[in-house]
Parts: structure tokens; sequence; C-alpha cells
């Protein structure tokens, strides 16, 4: 899946709440406190487990449109998080942010915020609770989802702050890991941001995938990465580049290691002019556990634009780098 935009008229609205929300604590230094930013908005957190239904007690009657109780069943909303394998909840009404305690830890700080960013987004009260007659579709439930990630990005990079480093820095892995521990984020998030807000001049690409090597019995070819995430640069230029062809080049220099550096290379791209170009395509590996479980491998992989090839040049192919 690639990266959804945001633009225009909401996105300078969202940007605009990110900024008023970050002065109004004081536009703090990295890595962001959540708590202070739940103090200013007043929001409350909590857990909860799909095997207890203690909470929907308390949630099920917030969930109104227009004064008229959506749920009369409360196991409903128990149903209803199972079937949209739902992490985290916000309740308008109770000003309250839910997060499913079975979430891997890792990924509570990203769904805390995302949850956050629907309640300072305007409008996305109204569309998240849907319409009392006919469901959402599944357009608007995406860019819904898009604008709360883009929120949430700004919000735990603190906007420019962020920006200004990633472009004092070389496009490398090694400052991808610095920008993670300096921001106290995720890997993945850190990737994800990076990579879209790079304005260089330079075409830049990121993908988050299994391990290109290490393929499980479920996997799908057609359907091989799970996000890539593409700068102004490479969207404009590289439109045309398939997921399918950039998760088949990692296999061209990546080894079987379980962990870690997987490989660097050098990887030929067609341009949507059909000119080839060659990009630096560096790759390492998490392994995510649980206490009780092994939650597999997840690769991500950081391709730099390098120079445009001759046609000779071209007829070399990808290759492993050192």
């Amino acid at each position: 899946m690639k990266n959804p935009l945001v633009t225009g008229h909401d996105a300078r609205e969202i940007t605009e709440q990110v900024s008023k929300l970050l002065r109004d604590v004081g536009n703090p230094e990295p890595p962001l406190s959540l708590q202070i930013i739940r103090d200013r908005l007043k929001l409350d957190l909590r857990y909860y487990s799909t095997v207890d239904h203690s909470f929907v007690r308390d949630a099920v009657h917030a969930i109104k449109v227009a004064g008229k109780q959506v749920l009369q069943r409360p196991t409903l909303l128990i149903d209803a998080v199972r079937r949209f394998d739902l992490r985290a909840l916000w309740l308008p009404d109770r000003k309250r942010i839910l997060i499913d305690q079975d979430l891997h830890p890792l990924k509570h700080r990203w769904a805390e915020v995302h949850e956050t960013a629907h309640a300072i987004i305007p409008w996305h009260a109204d569309y998240l609770l849907g319409d009392a007659d006919t469901e959402l579709s599944p357009t608007c439930c995406a860019t819904i989802e898009a604008e709360a990630n883009y929120a949430c990005g700004q919000i735990l990079f603190l906007q420019e702050r962020f920006v200004e480093e990633v472009m004092s820095l070389p496009v490398t892995i090694e400052s991808l890991k610095n920008l993670k521990q300096r921001f106290d984020n995720t890997y993945t998030s850190t990737l994800w941001r990076m990579v879209e807000e790079y304005c260089g001049s330079r075409p830049v690409v990121g993908i988050v995938s299994v391990h290109p090597i290490r393929l499980s019995d479920d996997f799908e070819p057609s359907d091989p990465c799970r996000y890539v995430i593409q700068s102004a640069k490479f969207r404009e230029e590289f439109g045309k580049v398939t997921e399918v062809e950039l998760f088949n080049a990692l296999g061209s220099y990546c080894s079987r290691k379980r962990g870690g550096h997987l490989g660097t290379g050098q990887v030929s791209l067609v341009d949507d002019n059909g000119q080839q170009h060659e990009f630096l395509f560096e790759t390492f590996c998490l392994r995510y556990k649980k206490p009780d479980q092994d939650l597999g491998f997840q690769a991500l992989t950081l391709g730099v634009h390098q120079r445009k090839l001759s046609t000779g040049a071209a007829r070399c192919g990808n290759r492993s780098v050192g």
C-alpha cells in the first residue's frame, strides 16, 4: 500500500491545529511527553481487552449520533472491535482514548496519538460515529485514517523540528536509527516521517515489508509490502513503479539473517518517462516478540536516488554493495 496524501485545505487546517496544540504545551523538546498532551486536551487514557467486557459499560452509552443511541446491545461494540481488528478507540463524549491492552507496547505511543489526532481534527467527530442510516464508504474511511495519521506524525515528530533535523543528516539507515532514538518513536513511524518530510532534490522511497528472503507460507506475491512510503520527488518521478517491483529488488542483495542489517544494494528503477536510474537501497530487519509469542519479522528499507543511468549502464541490473 502506497502512502496516501493529505493535501490542500485539509492539510493546512490539520497543520494549524497541531501547531496550536504544540504552542499550547510550550513547544517541547523531543521526545514529546504524551502526558502533557493528555493534560492539555483533558483526555483520559484507558486500556481494554476483548476478553474482558467490563469496558463496554462505560463506552457503549457514549456512542450516539444526534443524541440517538446507536448500539442497543453493549456486546455489539465488542463484536465491532473484533470484526474490524480495532486496536484503539476514541470516545468523544467521554474524551476518552481506549487502547487494546494486547497491542504490542511499542505501538501504544502511535495508537494513543492517532486517537488524539481524531480529537483535534474538527470534522472527525461526526464522521467517526458514522451515519444512523448508512455506513461510511471505504474511501471516506481511508481519508479519515490518512488525516489522523498525518496529524499523528506531526504531533509525535514536533512538526518543523523533525524536518530540520532530517534535512541536516544524510539519508541513511544510521540517521533513521538516530532519529528514532531522539524522538522516541518506532522505527516504522520514523521511517515513514523521514521519507515523507524529505524535501531535497533526490527521490527517496521507504518500504515496510516481511523479510524478503524468509517468506512465510501465507506470503502473497501480488501484495508483498505492508507500506511503500514515497517522498514528494519520488511520487512525482517514479509513480508508476509498483510495490511488486520494489519488493523483488530486495531479494537481489538481502541476506537470510534473522535480524539486523540484511544488506545494501544498487537497484535500477525506471522513471515515468522510461529512463533508468540507480538507487542505493539499505535494508534492516526487526524481530518483534512478546513474552509468550514470536510476532515474526519486519524489514525496513530506505532507497535513495544516486544517478541517472546511461543505456549501457542500465544493463548491469541490481547488485549488492559491500
